[in-house]
């Protein structure tokens, strides 16, 4: 197995200050804003990442149906809304309702909750902040962006933001081009340069090529890797090749792979096993930032979040992380890797 370095120097992957060091901090990548003390996507969850000190926040979006793009996980409602209760009889046949069959307007009734199962109620983290109290709602992109820079014109601090195309194959056969409108989102706040403290990711390969070669985009952009299925074929498979790095370094400034990409599992004597995932991902000059980070739910082999931040960070030499507690994983960096 390939021996990992403790830093790795990074090809066209800016920091929030901007600074060009040659050798780079890992960068904390607030996964749906604080999304361990706060309902995801709403723009409390993200003030408090910000607070915490997270170098980007992350934004997945989906459109609504009068095609405007909203911050919000799943391009179903059913898992962190009261659409139900609300809007009853609107789902679609498999009996979930999606953001792309209701207005702006209509989006705008709707109270944000923690994560729950659609079926019983019952929320999917009992410890994550209580289902039905206080009153949250989803942000557009546009909202959160100015949200967002209006945090950093008042405390002259700078965040990045890192927003998520989600399912474009889908919006498209749906009559909606996703990348066109959030592309242009963008455009209109000032993300346009490979210097843009931003990054833009996909798991849809086609769709992450497309953005740089049809679209002709400059901004810095991320190829994600989904798990591994537990059983049948891999489409992402060809991804974690060397070839298949070679083929995202022509349009990719970095990867975003689940962590069993890079932790495959555990040896015989219950440590874990390191994929060469990450140094391979250099050769070809990508940042390696892993999702998701989770201090309530440690995978196998993982004693605390410490030790589990240790191993990707300091063994593993990762870039960045995806993580929904981004104090803790701020506390670590900066112990870890001081200034």
């Amino acid at each position: 197995m390939l021996s990992f370095a403790l830093a790795v120097i990074l090809t066209a992957a800016p920091l929030p200050d901007g600074k060009d060091s040659p050798v780079k901090r890992p960068v904390v990548i607030a996964h749906r804003g604080a999304s361990a003390y706060l309902p995801e996507h709403t723009l409390p969850a993200k003030a408090l990442a910000f607070a915490m000190g997270a170098d980007y926040l992350e934004q997945d979006v989906v459109l609504t149906k009068d095609g405007v793009p909203i911050v919000l996980h799943d391009i179903q409602l059913d898992e962190v809304t009261d659409v139900a209760t609300k809007f009853p009889g609107r789902a679609r046949d498999d009996g979930r309702y999606y953001a792309l069959d209701f207005t702006l307007a209509e989006i705008r009734e709707l109270r944000v909750h923690e994560r729950s199962d659609p079926h019983t109620g019952a929320p999917r983290a009992p410890s994550r902040f209580p289902i039905g109290k206080s009153r949250f709602e989803i942000p557009t992109l546009a909202e959160e962006i100015e949200f967002v820079q209006g945090l950093m014109h008042s405390t002259g601090r700078t965040v990045g933001l890192y927003p998520e195309i989600k399912s474009p194959r889908w919006h498209r056969d749906q009559g909606f081009d996703i990348s066109r409108v959030v592309l242009e989102v963008l455009t209109n706040y000032g993300y346009t340069e490979p210097d843009a403290c931003i990054y833009v990711q996909c798991f849809d390969a086609i769709e992450t090529r497309r953005l740089r070669e049809e679209f002709g985009t400059r901004l810095p952009l991320i190829q994600l890797i989904a798990a591994p299925p537990r059983s049948g074929d891999d489409p992402h498979a060809a991804l974690v090749t060397d070839d298949g790095l070679a083929r995202i370094a022509e349009y990719a400034q970095g990867i975003g792979p689940a962590l069993n990409r890079i932790v495959t599992g555990l040896d015989s004597t219950g440590q874990p096993v390191l994929s060469d995932l990450v140094p391979l991902a250099h050769r070809h000059g990508l940042a390696v930032h892993p999702y998701t980070f989770r201090a309530d739910a440690l995978p196998p082999g993982a004693a605390s979040f410490d030790a589990l931040m240790d191993l990707f960070l300091v063994r593993g030499a990762v870039d960045g992380l995806f993580t929904d507690f981004p104090d803790r994983s701020r506390d670590f960096v900066d112990r870890r890797f001081p200034r």
